[in-house]
């Protein structure tokens, strides 16, 4: 017979697959800031990864308050968004639409950790950990900042751009 499992363990088990998955996040911002062309956009995505590496550094906290240890476990989650921008890299690197394409995969990891974070305040809040949801909440209002920023990016010339390039050939053909 199954053991019974409560919110403490989805808690725990949550932070884990956050845990790697934010370790992922750093190495996808670096990855994204070497590929991007706009000199903004680069640095969206290197200012981001440091602040990830601090987003990593609260879940250590985390970890800590629960007594309990320091362990990612694989988030599917993240692995397919990261192999979606390594395709994305693939077909779209260089081109006029690379940094749209780029801000597009910067916004699926940010979407997904907005998500993730808000669960994880809200359990730490109902399971009487304020210290916890306050780190959580911390992070989370930062993963919000970097997705609006890279909408802001993305609406201030970078999705313009390259649809004005692609219309540009579709005329001349």
């Amino acid at each position: 017979m199954p053991t019974e499992k409560n919110l403490s363990d989805a808690f725990y088990e949550t932070l884990k697959d956050v845990y790697f998955a934010e370790k992922q996040s750093v190495k996808a911002c670096k990855k994204s800031a070497k590929a991007a062309q706009s000199t903004e956009l680069k640095k969206a995505f290197a200012d981001h990864g440091e602040e990830s590496q601090g987003h990593v550094d609260r879940l250590v906290q985390v970890f800590e308050i629960l007594g309990k240890p320091v362990r990612g476990k694989t988030c599917d989650a993240m692995v397919g968004i990261t192999s979606e921008m390594e395709e994305d890299l693939e077909d779209f690197g260089g081109t006029t639409a690379s940094d749209a394409v780029l801000i597009g995969c910067g916004q699926a990891i940010e979407h997904y950790e907005i998500a993730r974070y808000g669960m994880l305040k809200t359990w730490a809040t109902q399971l009487g950990m304020q210290d916890a949801a306050k780190l959580l909440d911390q992070t989370l209002q930062e993963e919000h900042k970097a997705d609006a920023l890279l909408t802001q990016i993305a609406e201030s010339g970078v999705n313009a751009a390259a649809e004005n390039q692609s219309a540009g050939k579709s005329a001349r053909a």
